[in-house]
């Protein structure tokens, strides 16, 4: 399977209370972006590896000119799923079988569970999810599953019913796709949510409605799906960075 990566690096960061682009924040002596990009580039090649680019876009785009990635524009920033619209644009024809989605500013994401979630596509589902379970799942999107154990839908917390919001498996925001249908499902996402954006997360209630199967797989360590909206998230970050040497 030919492999592609995007990631979602266009979100301005209002809570980071910096002009700096939020992934341009320094982790461990280097720039957040720069940890996604290593992880992206052991999946594949740089002119399969696609940025998208927003808020700040040119400082981005001279961060990584000397990495030979894809950047894109995503103007106006409309949610997930238009951003990785955008960043299918951004991809040459032909170039790639499978997507996987990543974030720019999610640094701890081992390359060892990436590669766990690319193989879950290798049965046959159209898309693969990265879950963990969490004591408090807090804001994020929980994780509906059908009786036989595969994903039904991802349910946003600020549109969850209080019974969704007991769920405690969450959405950690890393996916795996195969092309042509995320192409298809990308075409029918509607902005009827909370947020009035376009979310990635309704692609896999889409897939399940075409019968299609969307698979999970289950984080060891939750820690790996940290990302940084604040300055306080990001001192956390660079504490765990200290911990002892994590494998893979």
């Amino acid at each position: 399977m030919r492999w592609a990566v995007t990631v979602l690096a266009a979100g301005k960061g209002t809570r980071m209370r910096s002009d700096l682009p939020k992934v341009l924040h320094l982790l461990g002596g280097r720039v957040l972006l720069d940890h996604v990009l290593d992880t992206a580039l052991a999946v594949a090649g740089p002119e399969a590896v696609v940025v998208v680019i927003g808020h700040g876009a040119e400082a981005v785009r001279a961060h990584v000119a000397g990495r030979g990635v894809v950047c894109v524009v995503q103007e106006p920033q409309l949610g997930t799923a238009d951003a990785v619209r955008v960043a299918l644009g951004g991809l040459e024809p032909g170039l790639a079988d499978a997507l996987v989605v990543l974030s720019g500013d999610v640094p701890l994401l081992r390359r060892t569970t990436v590669a766990r979630l690319q193989r879950r596509l290798d049965p046959g589902p159209a898309a693969a999810i990265l879950t963990a379970v969490l004591e408090e799942p807090a804001a994020y999107g929980r994780v509906l599953r059908d009786d036989d154990g595969s994903v039904a839908a991802i349910v946003e917390a600020s549109d969850a019913t209080p019974e969704e919001l007991r769920i405690r498996e969450v959405n950690a925001g890393i996916y795996a796709f195969r092309v042509p249908p995320l192409a298809a499902a990308l075409a029918s996402v509607a902005t009827d949510n909370s947020q009035g954006e376009y979310y990635l997360t309704d692609v896999v209630a889409d897939l399940r409605s075409r019968g299609l199967e969307v698979a999970a797989e289950v984080l060891d360590e939750p820690t790996e799906m940290l990302g940084v909206n604040t300055r306080h998230d990001l001192a956390n970050l660079e504490a765990l960075l200290h911990s002892p040497p994590r494998a893979g």
